[in-house]
């Protein structure tokens, strides 16, 4: 399977084609559109998200509903609409670049002096192709009872100590929440640091945790390093915009800890199969799913631009200026944890294919079927 984003954050649309997906899948577009309803929610979100309203067009690949085997493309549209391709836009030139964006890097990189050229692109804002994408492959994994969630650790200097046991306790304890936290006490402070941070002008960031549930052992491989689910996986994650830390399982705080306590033990049960007791290694071993639920984090730094801007340098006078303001997030958490699962799913579903193969859901089914009765 393979994936392709395009568009800018301020041009016609945000599409993303898929190649390589199985005919005779269910796609239904209004649960793509929930979850791209769900990336603009969140306590600490800009003023774009009062302007756009996220929805998908689903304009080739399927037929009836059901997906054909052939590419599969996303668009939606922005309604904030700026840039043009074929015509000046008239839009001012950006010269000052933004200290923690991809503005200077990509100036330098690219062999511009305006910004707007590097921003339109590394924008988060294409995050909604990839939140759509998500969407499509969670139905896909739904197939096999694979369930995903996410949920907000911290923010800021707040954290949650509650620790869910399960994906249906993510999901019920995060309904109607305003930053995705199963922990309403946390969430309250939490709350109150975004209303002080965005008094004083600035931003939070803070970690996000996800969870796929039913995975079978078996996805990713240790045999090469480029197949190892967990690399693939912490790739994923960090390619999300102001992701700067993944971990998996315990992640850092195994650094602390003797083997003995923090190793899964392994028990067998009859009709069961093989299991673990705990999940400590977030359900992946050597590289490769153990069929407990995958578990990681992601670390997002606090939102880069800020209403009282850093410290800059005009790149056509090389005088000091600061940096440009441009329309942003105060916090941006339950997004990010959208955005995250989102990853996930991908992740998984290009493993998942990569095992069982097949050009149709039902080939992918019964080889999937041969394999869990073969493992128990």
């Amino acid at each position: 399977m393979r994936i392709l984003t395009a568009g800018e954050s301020h041009g016609f649309a945000n599409s993303v084609i898929i190649e390589g997906f199985p005919a005779g899948v269910k796609i239904e577009d209004k649960y793509i559109n929930a979850q791209l309803k769900r990336r603009m929610s969140g306590y600490g979100r800009g003023k774009r998200m009062d302007l756009e309203s996220d929805t998908c067009a689903v304009i080739s690949g399927l037929r009836n509903k059901f997906t054909l085997g052939s590419p599969i493309a996303l668009l939606i549209k922005n309604k904030d609409h700026r840039i043009l391709p074929q015509s000046d836009d008239a839009q001012p030139a950006l010269n000052v670049p933004r200290p923690a964006h991809a503005d200077l890097a990509g100036a330098l990189k690219y062999g511009t002096s305006d910004v707007r050229d590097i921003l339109e692109r590394a924008s988060a804002r294409e995050t909604t192709a990839r939140v759509a994408c998500g969407a499509l492959l969670r139905q896909f994994l739904e197939e096999f009872g694979v369930g995903i969630a996410g949920f907000t650790v911290s923010c800021g200097k707040v954290a949650s100590k509650l620790a869910p046991a399960s994906i249906e306790e993510i999901l019920g304890n995060t309904e109607g929440s305003w930053l995705n936290c199963i922990d309403s006490k946390a969430e309250k402070a939490m709350i109150k640091e975004i209303d002080r941070a965005q008094r004083n002008g600035d931003t939070l960031g803070g970690v996000i945790e996800v969870w796929a549930q039913g995975v079978c052992p078996g996805l990713g491989s240790h045999v090469h390093y480029d197949r190892r689910l967990d690399a693939r996986l912490a790739m994923a994650l960090m390619s999300i915009p102001a992701v700067k830390g993944v971990e998996i399982g315990l992640g850092f705080e195994y650094a602390g800890q003797y083997g003995s306590t923090s190793h899964d033990e392994i028990f067998y049960a009859k009709g069961k199969g093989f299991y673990h007791k705990t999940n400590h290694s977030g359900g992946i071993e050597g590289g490769m799913s153990n069929g407990e639920p995958i578990v990681a984090r992601v670390a997002m730094k606090p939102i880069a631009t800020l209403k009282r801007p850093l410290r800059s340098v005009d790149l056509v006078s090389r005088k000091p200026q600061a940096a440009i303001v441009e329309r942003s997030d105060t916090c941006a958490l339950a997004a990010c944890s959208v955005i995250a699962e989102s990853m996930l799913a991908i992740v998984l579903t290009e493993s998942f294919l990569e095992k069982f193969g097949g050009d149709c859901l039902s080939d992918i089914k019964a080889s999937y079927a041969a394999y869990i009765k073969r493992i128990k």
